[in-house]
């Protein structure tokens, strides 16, 4: 029982290091070097991809007909980024170093009528364009004032961003394409030596994306254009019933920061209220430590009382009718029904927790920057990999502590269990965007890549932690399981499987439903999620609170003299998973507009594998949580 003040102690010692986390996003991985410009040096605009939240398909940016360049170059991507979905190519843009350009024509369009239905159809799904410049996203401005009275001029402005920028605008039930976009960049001046020529680096890029009528831009044979003033011009219509023949044109402006290139990054992570984090992040630690405290308390006042009782010499009789949880010693202990799979969901539990808390730890400490597109997915890919052989020993062991035999037949089956479930789900789905022809589709190199990966890596290590940790002596139980079953007497209503998971599931959701929003806006609304400090937080709260609530439930079952408790452990301590499921429908209901087929049902097939996950994951934590528990009470009581 001591360690729950264990974490609670570790947890207020990690508190200083967690005030300052929400700004590492300043930290970069050695080897990830910033780029020096000279003056007139080309600023490479590249495209990453088109996304929209109503539809959850991203689709490569050449797959609407954007001005191309004479020669089309994708980068090679890294597992993250295929995933992802992301496609990076170049575009035509003509950017250099501190230099402007006030209206430039980037060629001219005709769309014919299926292309022209396309387009419409984007703008009307509300899809947003994706561009980066020397690594850095394009962001477009909102501002809003902080007073109501806007027409003061020397009013203070809150300035906030969204990722990339919208393809168009309806209006009357007519579409508008941004034809036109004025690049706002910036760039800091590094210090040089005398009579060396000065060097810049780019530290933000924004975009204001305009609609303007081809008539109205006046574009001469230069390629030169006038931009009109916003009172007289007319938006760039796209008539979905036939040809549209359009210009796409750009400007240029440079404006001087005092930004530092390792603190570029933040205008971009700092997009969602630290504030709420905050507020939300105290008020769970009060709640989820305070009750815990109480519980501690109450568990351990009555344990102690009961462990003196049972040791006490004389009316051992009375002391064994008074309370239940000694009772049952000689069957506490009885190997479950279908040990191989509980050990097997177990041990990838355990393959579960070791990846994320490594990728949460790292990601706290700014190893895992944005600035490397992909990384934290690709490293969370090849951790779980890896993490097979701790997943291996822990289910080898177990398995053989309950009893069992068929080593290899439960070490296959823990590496193919729940892997097999989440390749099968997404190899489902990934024939439904196939059909889309959207990047989200993963290409079919990638997928054998990662069945080699699984094959090849996880499944092997698997094996080798399931050979010894079979092999390793069996967890030493305090006391001997008798031949025969003992009798359950009638449980009370309270006691059903379904009510404990619906009690234990409250306490361990309710200390992180708030983080789950902002990562539920990061996936599925397009979003930079980067408070991993925050998150490191939330995920030390949900050890203890899974834990503390697991071995209430179990004492509670014990002293009902229901023995049957490795089953129910593990389903009743993943009871916040319910919880989780509920709250997905609740946003996809409220949050999101989605109304089509295929992205509903990708919304609910990734959302059933993450729901799928986190039940594993909070069920083994509360699993060894209560194991551990029962370990300890039945050792401290002298059996006859």
């Amino acid at each position: 029982m001591a360690a729950p003040g264990v974490l609670v102690r570790l947890t207020f010692l990690l508190l200083p290091l967690l005030f300052t986390c929400h700004r590492v996003s300043g930290f970069y991985v050695p080897g990830v070097a910033p780029r020096n410009f000279h003056q007139n040096t080309l600023v490479e605009i590249k495209a990453v991809k088109l996304t929209s939240s109503r539809t959850q398909l991203p689709y490569e940016y050449y797959s609407l007909p954007f001005c191309h360049p004479v020669n089309i170059t994708y980068k090679s991507e890294n597992l993250g980024e295929v995933l992802r979905g992301d496609r990076i190519v170049n575009t035509p843009f003509q950017v250099f170093m501190n230099s402007k350009k006030k209206c430039e024509v980037l060629c001219e369009v005709v769309l014919k009528t299926e292309e022209s239905k396309l387009m419409a159809e984007r703008i009307q799904e509300e899809y947003y364009v994706h561009l980066i410049a020397d690594n850095l996203p394009v962001a477009t401005r909102l501002e809003f004032y902080s007073n109501h009275e806007e027409e003061e001029k020397n009013k203070e402005k809150d300035v906030q961003f969204e990722h990339g920028y919208r393809l168009g605008f309806m209006d009357s039930n007519k579409f508008y394409l941004h034809n036109h976009l004025s690049f706002i960049l910036y760039y800091h001046r590094e210090e040089t030596e005398e009579n060396q020529e000065p060097t810049f680096r780019v530290v933000r890029f924004e975009v204001v994306p305009q609609s303007i009528k081809m008539a109205d831009l006046k574009a001469d044979k230069k390629g030169a254009c006038t931009l009109p003033e916003a009172a007289n011009s007319a938006p760039q219509e796209i008539d979905p019933t036939k040809e549209n023949k359009l210009l796409f044109s750009y400007s240029v402006r440079w404006e001087e920061s005092d930004i530092k290139w390792a603190s570029r990054w933040d205008t971009y992570l700092t997009m969602s209220d630290v504030q709420i984090h905050w507020f939300s992040i105290i008020n769970s630690v009060v709640v989820v430590f305070f009750l815990s405290g109480i519980l501690s308390m109450i568990i351990i006042r009555t344990l102690r009382k009961d462990i003196a009782n049972y040791n006490k010499e004389d009316d051992i009789e009375d002391t064994m009718e008074e309370s239940g949880w000694k009772l049952v010693h000689g069957d506490v202990f009885r190997p479950p029904q279908y040990p191989m799979i509980l050990s097997s969901l177990l041990g990838s539990g355990i393959q579960l927790f070791c990846m994320i808390l490594i990728v949460i730890f790292v990601a706290m400490l700014g190893m895992l920057s944005p600035s490397s597109r992909g990384a934290l997915m690709t490293t969370a890919c090849f951790l779980f990999m890896f993490m097979g052989v701790f997943g291996g020993f822990s289910a080898g062991r177990l398995y053989r502590t309950l009893k069992g035999h068929r080593w290899k037949k439960g070490a296959f089956c823990t590496a193919t269990l729940y892997p097999g479930v989440v390749f099968g789900v997404c190899f489902i789905l990934n024939c439904f965007i196939w059909g889309k022809h959207s990047t989200g589709a993963v290409p079919f190199p990638t997928m054998v890549a990662l069945l080699c990966m699984w094959f090849g890596i996880s499944l092997p290590l698997v094996y080798l932690g399931y050979y010894f940790g079979f092999r390793k002596q069996p967890y030493d139980n305090p006391v001997r399981t008798n031949q025969i079953p003992r009798q359950i007497p009638e449980q009370r209503w309270y006691m059903n499987r379904f009510v404990g998971i619906l009690m234990a599931g409250i306490l361990p959701f309710g200390a992180m439903f708030i983080e789950l929003f902002f990562i539920f806006s990061a996936i599925w609304e397009n979003q930079f999620y980067y408070l991993f400090g925050f998150l490191f937080l939330v995920f030390i709260i949900l050890v203890v609170s899974c834990s503390q609530i697991s071995i209430v439930m179990v004492y509670f079952q014990l002293c009902a003299e229901d023995y049957r408790w490795w089953w129910r452990t593990f389903l009743v301590s993943g009871g916040s998973a319910f919880y989780v499921l509920i709250y997905a429908i609740f946003y996809f209901m409220n949050k999101l507009d989605i109304v089509e087929f295929i992205p509903s049902l990708l919304y609910f097939g990734y959302t059933a594998l993450m729901v799928l996950s986190f039940w594993l994951l909070t069920g083994t934590i509360g699993f060894y949580a209560a194991y551990m528990f029962v370990r300890k009470i039945y050792a401290a009581v002298k059996i006859d």
